[in-house]
């Protein structure tokens, strides 16, 4: 006779049947530039487009928010153009773009303290109104729904004794042993893990010579973390046979 005795999971742990894996494409971390447009096109809106007090009497309100939004949309493009792997590489971008701002804002602020980059500041205004602003919302609130729709049909699907993939309009599937499964885990970008917690994973199912490569897996240390508890759970044959 034999029993099956499984190892009993911790207090904490939940059980998982599946994980699900997404590639995502790069334009997802632009969701900070997705935030400030919202934001300038509610202060447009509401505001009236009027002009404003100004700031040191020579930068209106307007020009402030022109300033941040494509402040935070060349950060965001820098982000997407390059791959930052350290973590020195991310505190050098950081010093600078403190630096940057810091310069900017007592240009801004004391325009008698520096008046040659004061006046040059001060004379580049990029003002938008609220249509720009709603405009770019609404764009890239359609190129996400899109990305969303497009997941629905082509993701991986990870289960304690197999790997699916499922891609097509018509659930086309295949189907890779898993209990073998060996996964590498690699964050190649800073500034992308800190946006979304993204990495790439690569998946080498036992007897398939080529490797899966899955880019941009959002929130990638849980997600690893779920799969190898879920492989990683063994279950125990306990023989209790005694001769008769």
């Amino acid at each position: 006779m034999s029993t099956a005795i499984p190892t009993p999971p911790a207090a904490d742990d939940k059980t998982v049947e599946r994980v699900v894996l997404v590639s995502f494409p790069k334009i997802v971390f632009l969701w900070p530039s997705y935030v400030a447009a919202l934001i300038a096109a509610l202060y447009m809106s509401l505001s009236g487009e009027v002009p404003q007090v100004d700031v040191a009497e020579t930068m209106p309100t307007q020009a402030i928010m022109g300033w941040m939004f494509l402040i935070v949309l060349s950060i965001n493009l820098v982000v997407l153009s390059f791959d930052f792997p350290r973590a020195t590489s991310l505190v050098i971008f950081f010093v600078l773009a403190t630096i940057a701002l810091a310069l900017w804002l007592v240009a801004v602020k004391f325009p008698t303290f520096m008046p040659i980059l004061g006046r040059w500041i001060t004379s580049i205004q990029p003002e938008a109104n609220a249509t720009f602003y709603w405009f770019f919302f609404a764009v890239l609130s359609i190129i996400y729904l899109a990305v969303i729709f497009e997941t629905r049909f082509d993701y991986w699907e990870v289960r304690g004794n197999e790997l699916l993939h499922h891609h097509g309009m018509l659930s086309n599937m295949e189907r890779f042993p898993a209990p073998q499964l060996k996964i590498d885990k690699e964050i190649n970008d800073i500034f992308e893990f800190l946006l979304l917690g993204s990495g790439r994973l690569i998946l080498h199912p036992s007897n398939e010579r080529r490797a899966i490569v899955l880019e941009n897996v959002l929130w990638i240390n849980g997600k690893e973390k779920q799969i190898t508890d879920m492989l990683g759970t063994l279950q125990v044959e306990v023989r209790t046979d005694r001769p008769s």
